[in-house]
C-alpha cells in the first residue's frame, strides 16, 4: 500500500514539474501577416471611456490602439473598431446588468472616439450585447476579406475582449491580445485573465511586440 502511495505522488510531483516548465518555456516569437490581419478594438467609444478602468488608463489604452492600428493600416491589414449599442442592448435576466443599461444615452456616446483615430477605410461593427461576434456581421466581413488572425484590444478586459476572445477561437479564428492595449474594470480581474485564461485561448503579447511583428 506505501509503495503504491508513493508512486501517486511521484506522478502527481512529475505533473507539476511538466505545467511548471511549460509556464517557464520562452513565448514563441511572434509571426504576423498584415494582410490577412485584423485589429479588432472593442468599446472604444465616448460611453466607455467614462470608465476608470484598470491597470491602464484610458487614454493610454487609446493610444496604444492607436499605435497598432498605424502600423497595421500602413502594412495593408484590417481595422475592426466595434462599439456596443447601448440603447438597444440585449437584456437578460442577469443579477448584474450591463453598466448603462436601461438609460437612454445620447448618440455621439455610441461614436468611437476621435483620439482612437478612425480612418477611412475602416470597418465599423455595431454589437448587442458583450462580443463581437453573436449577432453581427464581423465573421462574415473577416472571412471575406480572408482575414484568419485577430489582434484583439479594448475596453473591457473581463467582458468585451473576453466574449469577443472566447466567441472568436470557437470560429477557429486565430488570436493575438495585446495586453497594455487592454483594460478592465478592476486590475484584478484584468491580470487573472491574462495570467490564467487568455494564454490558453491565445497568444499574450505587449504592444511593442505586436509593433515587431508587424515591423
Amino acid at each position: 500500500m506505501l509503495d503504491k502511495f508513493e508512486g501517486i505522488l511521484i506522478f502527481y510531483q512529475q505533473k507539476v514539474e511538466d505545467t511548471l516548465d511549460f509556464v517557464e518555456e520562452p513565448l514563441s516569437q511572434l509571426a504576423i501577416d498584415p494582410r490577412k490581419t485584423a485589429l479588432v478594438a472593442i468599446d472604444l467609444q465616448n460611453a466607455v471611456l467614462q470608465m476608470n478602468p484598470a491597470p491602464h488608463a484610458a487614454a493610454e489604452v487609446v493610444s496604444n490602439n492607436r499605435r497598432i492600428s498605424d502600423a497595421l493600416r500602413s502594412k495593408g491589414g484590417l481595422v475592426v473598431w466595434v462599439r456596443v449599442d447601448i440603447n438597444q442592448v440585449i437584456r437578460l435576466p442577469v443579477d448584474v446588468p450591463m453598466p448603462f443599461e436601461g438609460k437612454q444615452l445620447p448618440s455621439e456616446w455610441m461614436e468611437i472616439a476621435p483620439a482612437a483615430g478612425v480612418q477611412d477605410g475602416d470597418l465599423l461593427i455595431t454589437k448587442y450585447h458583450w462580443g463581437a461576434f453573436a449577432g453581427t456581421p464581423l465573421e462574415q466581413q473577416l472571412r471575406a476579406r480572408d482575414i484568419d488572425t485577430i489582434i484583439l484590444t479594448g475596453i473591457s478586459t473581463n467582458a468585451g475582449v473576453e466574449s469577443t476572445l472566447r466567441q472568436g477561437t470557437g470560429l477557429g479564428f486565430a488570436f493575438v491580445v495585446a495586453e497594455d492595449a487592454c483594460s478592465g474594470r478592476d486590475a484584478d480581474e484584468h491580470r487573472f485573465a491574462f495570467q490564467n485564461i487568455f494564454p490558453r485561448l491565445a497568444r499574450v503579447r505587449s504592444v511593442d511586440e505586436v509593433l515587431n511583428a508587424l515591423a
